[in-house]
């Protein structure tokens, strides 16, 4: 556990958000090796399945995953408060949750798979290869669940270097287990498929052990829950716009996915071996809007809103640093990654043609996540579900639609900065509100009032 209401806040956050990046970093390394085997030893068609597989199982992940945020903020603002007993009940009630909605998920994602790759309007050559990855994949979601839940405990306490290490074991087991059951066995995507949910499986287990060994408070247990429904309504209020959020962007990956599967095999392909380097490219980021996230709600539960405004300004400064170097690799570089994963020269082209297209603007993408994390750190999720609404169905869908039908694949791929401006600007102006001060649902010890004019100031994010 790591306090975070003490301290340098610079630090601070860089410190936590080192071991999430790597984390991060190994596991979309696995998805990356796995998908370097697949698009070199299968070929394109398979790398073409695994993409046209994502967005599906993105859908239904992304509504039980945003309600365990609602978790992680509530722990966070509760161990900020130092009141452990309410910690342990937010505990007990997640994994209850986690289990009833991950069958749910499971049985939702085995019958509908099929149906929804048609509406997609998969190019038949992938279609069988994509249906099996979704069937093997959907029946172990109950490991990639509760690693995620467990790991989002964790770092609503502060911990963020206890989910890196099962990462690495799981990374490597993922390696290996690629390597022998299609390169060796020759099993083709059911044995990538098989191998990920096998990894998740023993890295799940092996964290029980350790939690059950080193942390009391985070105890799993077969029996003896305590299921808090007060806190689960609070957890829910904050989680589910960010899970119907995230559900809303799976949504539009798969419009944007249907978009994509209209130019035919070598376009799935590409839009798949570029999606895999631009998940690396936003990671900073991404590990640092979880990382302001768990320092604003610590902070807010102890009172102290001056490091708040602090932490955010840091983490802005932070994130466009590594944002611009990340640009400037990925511009670069660009055909030669793509050609990572497969060598077919249209392949590589329509993918590098995403990164070059994209790869300007990942300084506008960092921005808006790290002011949406603070926001979420504050118990307010619903303006930033509001605003990834608005970005992706009212200007990405609508923009790359319009493109695509007058600038092929290139149109689809313009529509991503234009959402990204968008979002940036929306959270920008909301900020500026102060709205979300309000949102916080452990009362902080009273500060000493400020005239207006001041209190006004002291949250205007032009002041950072």
């Amino acid at each position: 556990m790591k306090d975070l209401t003490t301290g340098g806040e610079g630090r601070l956050i860089w410190n936590f958000t080192v071991p999430m990046l790597i984390g991060n970093v190994f596991q979309q390394s696995y998805n990356v090796v796995d998908s370097i085997i697949v698009g070199r030893a299968i070929g394109k068609s398979a790398l073409a399945a695994v993409g046209a597989s994502f967005p599906i199982l993105f859908l239904l992940v992304s509504l039980i995953m945003g309600a365990t945020l609602g978790f992680s903020v509530l722990i966070s603002q509760f161990y900020g408060a130092k009141d452990m007993a309410r910690v342990r009940r937010a505990v007990d009630t997640s994994y209850i949750f986690l289990f009833v909605s991950s069958l749910l998920a499971t049985g939702a994602g085995l019958a509908f798979s099929g149906t929804i790759l048609k509406l997609l309007n998969t190019p038949a050559d992938i279609f069988p290869q994509a249906l099996t990855f979704l069937r093997i994949t959907f029946g172990g979601l109950v490991f990639l669940f509760s690693y995620n839940t467990l790991s989002s405990i964790l770092r609503g306490l502060g911990d963020s270097k206890t989910p890196l290490y099962f990462l690495v074991f799981s990374t490597i087991l993922n390696i290996a287990l690629v390597l022998l059951f299609v390169t060796v066995l020759h099993w083709g995507i059911a044995g990538s498929a098989w191998a990920t949910v096998i990894a998740q499986a023993f890295s799940f287990l092996l964290a029980v052990l350790y939690l059950n060994k080193t942390h009391p408070v985070l105890r799993f247990r077969l029996k003896g829950f305590e299921f808090d429904r007060a806190i689960f309504k609070q957890s829910l209020a904050i989680g589910l716009p960010s899970g119907v959020q995230q559900m809303l962007v799976a949504g539009g990956m798969m419009a944007l996915t249907r978009l994509v599967n209209g130019f035919g095999t070598d376009a799935v392909a590409a839009f798949t071996a570029a999606g895999r380097v631009d998940t690396f490219a936003v990671m900073p980021a991404m590990s640092l809007s979880i990382a302001i996230s768990t320092f604003v709600g610590q902070n807010i539960g102890a009172g102290k809103m001056e490091r708040v405004k602090r932490g955010l300004r840091m983490s802005l400064y932070i994130s466009g640093a590594t944002s611009l170097l990340t640009t400037l690799l990925v511009v670069v570089f660009g055909w030669h990654l793509i050609s990572m994963f497969n060598s077919d020269p249209a392949v590589v082209a329509i993918g590098s043609r995403y990164l070059l297209i994209v790869g300007g603007f990942y300084i506008v993408f960092s921005s808006m996540f790290v002011i949406n994390g603070a926001l979420r750190g504050a118990g307010d999720t619903f303006f930033p579900m509001l605003v990834t609404v608005l970005a992706l169905w009212g200007i990405r869908v609508p923009v790359s639609t319009y493109l695509s039908a007058r600038m092929g694949t290139d149109g689809i791929w313009w529509g991503v900065p234009a959402a990204w401006i968008t979002g940036l600007a929306l959270s920008w102006v909301y900020f500026n509100t102060g709205r979300w001060k309000r949102m916080s649902l452990v009362k902080p010890p009273p500060a000493p009032e400020l005239p207006r004019e001041e209190e006004e100031a002291e949250w205007n994010v032009s002041n950072f």
